[in-house]
């Protein structure tokens, strides 16, 4: 191996292993700074040319994301999410229907918009309405960040490591949503039968439920905007449109406005997830250009990643150590090469998603749903959501994996 090759793998392993533990001991970097420090150090050791580094970037997968922030984020502060959330858990008047709702509404919702955004929005609506009604949130907040990453799989703009595989893969987005959908209901309903049995006590008490949701301030002309410029957007995406063409012109219609500042919305947008995707882009191509191999083809063949069950269980396995979106990026490289290259994107869309949900520190999202319940008081443990997200895993991507086989 050169020393480009040796000091390419190096940036390679140190970046993928800031990124999974999300910063460098003694230095205030976080994930995206960590990754863009990897593609410029990629640039520096001549393992990829500047003019190279700006083509590896997959500015489709950027736009869309950008695009699809712009849009939740109108979402949000126009007081759409809440106005829809409202209305749905007041008309939730047992328990158990209260848990149907959240799962249903935030699995759906997640479905066609970035889940990490419906749980920012979800779970302080989950916490105010179970303080109010007097119930334990445990079981509802598990079920907002579950069911969000379960609804995520069905479509190509449902989380970042799915926009990413829309991007590279080529798979169009009827096509894709019409192999994963099912994939997707059937982890929805998964959730809410597991959460009902692990937390029984919790709906073993009987209880009329009329709860007063908060819902803020909401802008009726903005959010009529919103949802009209929304179905316009899933409807241009079954029609074909590239998404990430979609998405960006919806979101810079939704800018045009008088009534919402503008950097309103920008603090809505995660830029330093954007600067992750970039980093982490380039990284992978520099390890591409100087360590990939007919040797490493033939290792993946070798290792059997054409067999569905074996290349769901390695994404699995690989989305828990290092999370999902670098995972995905990881695989790049070989899933081109494999016998079904399209099955085998969408066997890493699926599995990577719902490897989500076998730990609290599996997702972004359920990060997401711990902290926004830890600012409101109440605590989501670990072993809490592991009593659901252990049988929920294995559950989802056994069923998964078979449908997709079989497909």
């Amino acid at each position: 191996m050169t020393w480009t090759g040796a000091g390419a793998l190096f940036i390679l392993v140190a970046t993928y292993a800031g990124v999974a533990v999300g910063r460098i001991p003694g230095l205030r970097l976080d994930r995206a700074g960590i990754a863009l420090l990897g593609g410029a150090a990629m640039i520096a050791i001549g393992a990829i040319g500047i003019e190279d580094a700006y083509k590896a970037i997959n500015f489709d997968t950027i736009t869309l994301l950008l695009g699809m922030m712009i849009v939740v984020a109108h979402l949000k502060v126009s007081g759409a999410f809440r106005a829809l959330g409202g209305f749905a858990i007041e008309h939730a008047h047992a328990p158990f229907m209260l848990l149907v709702m959240v799962t249903l509404l935030t699995g759906v919702l997640s479905a066609f918009l970035v889940n990490d955004a419906i749980c920012l929005v979800m779970a302080p609506i989950v916490v105010h309405v179970t303080r109010v009604i007097n119930r334990n949130p445990v079981p509802y907040l598990i079920a907002t960040c579950t069911a969000s990453n379960c609804g995520s799989v069905a479509t190509i703009t449902g989380n970042p490591q799915n926009m990413v595989i829309g991007a590279l893969s080529g798979i169009s987005y009827p096509a894709f949503t019409l192999a994963l959908a099912p994939v997707a209901l059937f982890g929805l309903f998964c959730v809410i039968v597991i959460v009902r049995y692990v937390y029984r006590a919790e709906f073993s008490r009987p209880a009329e439920l009329s709860p007063e949701v908060y819902r803020g301030r909401m802008l009726p002309g903005q959010v009529l905007k919103a949802t009209v410029v929304c179905l316009l957007l899933a409807l241009a995406f079954f029609a074909g449109v590239p998404v990430a063409k979609a998405a960006l012109i919806a979101g810079a219609f939704l800018l045009v406005t008088r009534a919402i500042k503008p950097r309103r919305i920008y603090r809505e947008i995660d830029g330093p997830l954007l600067f992750m995707f970039a980093g982490l882009f380039v990284v992978v191509a520099g390890a591409e250009r100087t360590l990939l191999t007919p040797d490493m083809i033939a290792w993946a063949k070798g290792v059997g990643l054409d067999d569905v069950w074996r290349l769901s269980g390695f994404t699995a396995v690989l989305s828990n150590i290092m999370s999902n979106v670098p995972a995905v990026l990881a695989l790049r490289p070989f899933i081109p090469g494999l016998e079904d290259p399209q099955r085998a994107w969408l066997v890493v869309a699926m599995s990577s998603t719902l490897a989500g949900n076998f730990t609290l520190l599996g997702s972004v999202a359920n990060l997401i749903v711990a902290e926004q319940a830890k600012a409101a008081g109440k605590e989501l443990s670990f072993s809490a959501f592991f009593k659901v997200g252990l049988p929920l895993t294995l559950v989802t991507l056994l069923a998964g994996t078979a449908w997709l086989a079989l497909s």
